[in-house]
């Protein structure tokens, strides 16, 4: 897919550059996570904005492909030691609950689902987006529950009209709050959920269905 042949509107509202943003690192390379009590939510919240507020910047930013150290936080990604989830199939956008999230490109609502629990995208939009040739799916995990009502299975959503907000926790799945935003060429039969995160043994597979989200982004910090 050439993605250089459209343009993408600012999901945030705005581009995503250093000046507004920073790029986080949830990696266990990043030590100072094993300070954090990542199963609790009001703790983890405390350290994501606080090296926000210690920046000066709205959005903290990163994830795709990443190798993270913050899913042992929930039993969801708990399987066999070759079968952990923790490779991130998206990028996150950290930011203040209730910040807007805007429709990149005109789509159809292809599913709006809670997916509720500890650990997961709660409330979740996916939209299928068919330009030209070109077909894929952009999902927005971890909602407010009111989003899930402002539209409705196959309507069109038009560049740059408001989607969503980020929610707060524990209704976004009780993270802190942060946009989960992922592309998809194939939802592989899935209705309402797609994975975000897989196990190594399995990243060829997923990353060659979920293209780098920074096609659209196009941020210098993701690059």
């Amino acid at each position: 897919m050439n993605w250089n042949a459209y343009h993408f509107f600012p999901i945030m509202g705005a581009p995503l550059s250093p000046a507004n943003s920073i790029k986080m690192d949830f990696s266990p390379a990043n030590k100072a996570l094993d300070s954090v009590d990542l199963a609790h939510t009001a703790s983890f919240n405390e350290f994501v904005f606080g090296q926000l507020a210690e920046a000066g910047k709205t959005f903290g930013l990163g994830g795709y492909l990443e190798h993270r150290a913050i899913y042992r936080r929930s039993e969801r990604f708990e399987t066999s030691a070759a079968d952990f989830r923790n490779i991130h199939l998206g990028v996150d956008v950290w930011a203040k609950a209730g910040t807007k999230v805007y429709c990149p490109i005109e789509g159809r609502v292809f599913s709006i689902q809670d997916n509720a629990g500890f650990g997961d995208y709660g409330p979740t939009i996916i939209l299928k987006h068919e330009l030209a040739e070109d077909c894929f799916y952009s999902l927005y995990g971890h909602l407010t529950l009111t989003d899930l009502a402002l539209f409705e299975i196959n309507q069109v959503v038009k560049a740059g009209e408001l989607l969503c907000h980020v929610g707060p926790f524990p209704e976004n799945g009780d993270w802190p709050p942060h946009l989960h935003f992922q592309l998809m060429y194939d939802m592989e039969g899935m209705v309402g959920d797609y994975p975000g995160v897989c196990a190594k043994r399995e990243l060829a597979k997923f990353a060659a269905n979920c293209p780098d989200p920074n096609h659209i982004l196009n941020c210098s910090l993701l690059a």
